[in-house]
């Protein structure tokens, strides 16, 4: 009863919190968390800093890149590509943000492109929530794909400690063309989602604002294909670019490239990509900052900082309301779908997709069900097909890239549902998994 009345009180904050946007949802989640924990007796969760400093890192990143105008050298050249055939961003978006996160091993660079495809979808009238929401989703499904992932790492490290011979190489073939597939087919699917914004009655009322139809369409009117930009613009998307290639070799190459430090246990072991990643961006933003000589007054003006931040705030209050509750019960949920696994190994793919939910992390869920998996006898072989099931975290809307593609949508079309759970990302999410784990099952038995 308690660990249902906390489900109760978990989902009450989130309908009352969506009501006020992302600021508002972090304050409601406050509430919650005292509930929890004043009331029930919870231990309070940790909130997520990793996260926040991620997004934080990720954000300073993209604030100079916009400020230099280098966003705006990468949204000409999006433009060029997409307006031959404009009403194929739905399937080009998520498969860019894909490509970002297996290149990078995080979907937090994700960021910098929601604003390069809501721009483009209003330019052309196109609903934004079709390419936003399924490209939110393809940026986590590029995860189990990314050499650069500790999701992949764990895996192997897990099996080869059950004598099954599997590498980084082997895993990556299943996953890179399981989750490719189910990213083309949750796009192909997201390309007549909802309405038109033409026959939005929704959005059309929102626009007969003249405020809001200047927020929704803002930076439209300047940013253009036509526009000149600075020689300063182009330097900072190379920089980018460079930099993020180097992320994507430090994921590659820990051992040769990153510096050796004590783990806990006292081990040297290679600097994990977390901070990694943090320094690096913090890096590539003093690198735009001296070398293309940005305002630094105009870096807070733009939608990116207040949106990156919004974000921030919103995951501080969310996830760590959530983590209190969910975290306080990990046990018992262990505990009840060990069993089911052991009575149904097939089911191993829900079980799987429900801790990742519960934990809001891939390489979390796949660090307690892997082992729990061959401990009770599931098939390595039904364990690599089922490596995308890691990904559940967008059935309740709480998770960073989510929040913040709500907030990037200017047009209101990527929301949170008056149910919670009809939220925009939900069905793309199951689309794309549920196609990734066909596709990987069938590729994990052929190859074994």
């Amino acid at each position: 009863m308690i660990i249902l009345l906390g489900f109760i009180v978990l989902l009450a904050c989130l309908i009352v919190g969506v009501r006020f946007g992302g600021l508002g949802l972090a304050a409601i989640s406050g509430l919650g968390l005292a509930f929890y924990v004043f009331v029930i007796g919870l231990v309070p969760g940790k909130p997520p800093i990793d996260v926040m400093l991620t997004i934080m890192a990720v954000v300073t990143c993209s604030v100079f890149l916009q400020a230099s105008k280098g966003l705006d050298v990468m949204l000409v050249y999006a433009e060029k590509l997409l307006r031959k055939n404009p009403k194929r961003i739905t399937i080009l978006a998520p498969i860019t943000t894909w490509f970002l996160t297996v290149l990078c091993g995080t979907g937090h660079v994700v960021y910098t492109m929601f604003p390069i495809i809501y721009d483009i979808a209003i330019k052309e009238g196109i609903r934004p929530e079709r390419p936003m929401a399924v490209s939110s989703i393809a940026s986590q499904m590029g995860v189990c794909a990314s050499p650069a992932s500790v999701a992949v790492v764990s895996v192997v490290a897990m099996l080869g400690a059950a004598n099954f011979p599997a590498s980084v190489v082997t895993i990556l073939a299943i996953t890179i063309p399981a989750t490719f597939c189910g990213v083309i087919v949750a796009g192909i699917w997201s390309m007549r989602r909802g309405k038109d914004l033409a026959n939005d009655p929704i959005f059309q009322e929102r626009i007969k604002n003249p405020e809001q139809r200047e927020y929704v369409y803002a930076e439209n009117k300047d940013a253009s294909v036509k526009a000149e930009l600075p020689r300063t613009a182009y330097m900072a998307t190379v920089i980018f670019l460079l930099g993020i290639l180097v992320i994507a070799l430090f994921g590659s190459f820990p051992e040769q490239l990153l510096p050796l430090v004590p783990n806990a246990k006292g081990l040297w072991k290679p600097l994990s990509m977390t901070p990694t990643i943090q320094i690096s961006m913090l890096v590539i933003a003093a690198i735009i900052l001296l070398a293309c000589k940005v305002k630094v007054s105009d870096v807070t003006s733009g939608s990116v900082f207040k949106s990156g931040m919004i974000a921030v705030i919103s995951v501080y209050g969310v996830a760590w309301m959530a983590e209190t509750y969910f975290g306080a019960y990990i046990p018992q949920f262990k505990t009840t779908l060990s069993g089911i696994v052991v009575a149904h190994p097939w089911t191993y793919a829900f079980v799987l997709f429900l801790i990742s939910k519960l934990v809001n992390s891939q390489a979390a869920a796949l660090a307690i069900v892997v082992p729990m998996g061959l401990s009770v006898g599931v098939d390595p072989i039904i364990i690599l097909s089922f490596v995308p099931a890691c990904y559940a975290y967008f059935i309740l809307p709480t998770y960073p890239s989510d929040l913040a593609c709500i907030g990037f949508d200017r047009s209101g079309t990527t929301r949170i549902g008056k149910f919670v759970i009809n939220h925009s990302f939900i069905l793309p999410g199951c689309i794309g998994v549920f196609t990734s784990c066909v596709v990987g099952y069938f590729i994990a038995h052929a190859m074994f």
